[in-house]
């Protein structure tokens, strides 16, 4: 199975490839098409995001023997773990709003983003010229007040890269790239290819999105009393083949990804980078969205 299909795929993939490297254009607008998409999606749902969001905290009594485990470093123990939260919270509604806009596979891979799917239809035609299809790959970070930050941490398994693919047999290769700090730097391995091509020859160039739902803390007497949605911030990430060659954003933009908060005895192939939220806007304003979350939406 492994092999039965590598030779159409490299044919296509090749061709794909020269396209989007020629035409950069056609990813950068597909891209702004995603945020807006998502962005529609949250004006339309956010009263069902702020009720479903906020429902973890009333139901504190069924869970509070068993909390979830503080993560991080040194956490300080007054604040709980919302990452489920917001998992499944934005990831069902997401898959739904897809389902119901667009033509929609799961196909299935053994590494990436929670959240993911293949959205196809006429509109992205049009948009994309080689295709009617994107591989949409979503990563949902909660975050509270104190981890507020213009940032978001990628994993090497929800970044594309450069996508090389010499020869038949070798699969797609990324060089990597450079995650660059004030005072340190580190190889960062994106471990997804720019551009998918699947059994049945449908193309799908990668479309990466982090969603970060950031919560309030409600305190009384010092006592955490409940973790409210306070306000949703959503980012495109470029596709490597925009990072990388065309209009090699990492040429211009060197500090766009910065080291993370992985120990460096790290195995490489699993260290974390930074990804700026404030360079992302100096690349393109839209692909930082801010949706400030009323108290009763």
């Amino acid at each position: 199975m492994f092999h039965q299909y590598s030779e159409i795929q490299y044919a296509l993939y090749h061709q794909a490839l020269q396209y989007y490297l020629q035409n950069p254009n056609a990813l950068i607008q597909i891209e702004q098409f995603v945020m807006r998409e998502i962005g529609h999606f949250v004006d339309l749902q956010l009263p069902e995001i702020k009720k479903d969001y906020d429902e973890a905290s009333y139901l504190y009594s069924f869970w509070k023997n068993y909390a979830p485990l503080d993560r991080g470093r040194s956490p300080i123990g007054d604040q709980y773990p919302w990452i489920e939260v917001g998992e499944r919270v934005f990831g069902s509604k997401l898959s739904r709003y897809f389902a119901a806009n667009f033509n929609v596979k799961d196909s299935g891979l053994p590494s990436g983003s929670d959240e993911r799917c293949i959205i196809s239809s006429p509109r992205i035609q049009q948009i994309l010229g080689f295709t009617d299809s994107v591989w949409v790959f979503i990563d949902i970070k909660s975050a509270g007040p104190r981890d507020d930050f213009e940032h978001a941490v990628m994993s090497p398994y929800q970044v594309s890269g450069s996508g090389g693919w010499q020869n038949i047999p070798d699969g797609v290769m990324n060089s990597p790239i450079i995650a660059q700090g004030r005072r340190a730097s580190h190889d960062f391995l994106c471990s997804l290819p720019p551009i998918y091509v699947l059994s049945d020859g449908t193309v799908a160039p990668l479309v990466t999105i982090v969603i970060k739902p950031i919560y309030s803390m409600m305190f009384n007497n010092n006592q955490n009393i409940g973790q409210p949605l306070q306000k949703i911030k959503i980012a495109s990430i470029p596709n490597g083949l925009l990072l990388t060659q065309n209009p090699n954003y990492l040429e211009t933009y060197p500090n766009l990804f910065f080291p993370g908060k992985d120990d460096k005895g790290k195995d490489l192939r699993k260290i974390r980078a930074r990804i700026s939220f404030d360079i992302l806007r100096n690349i393109n304003q839209w692909r930082v969205a801010e949706i400030e979350v009323p108290n009763h939406a």
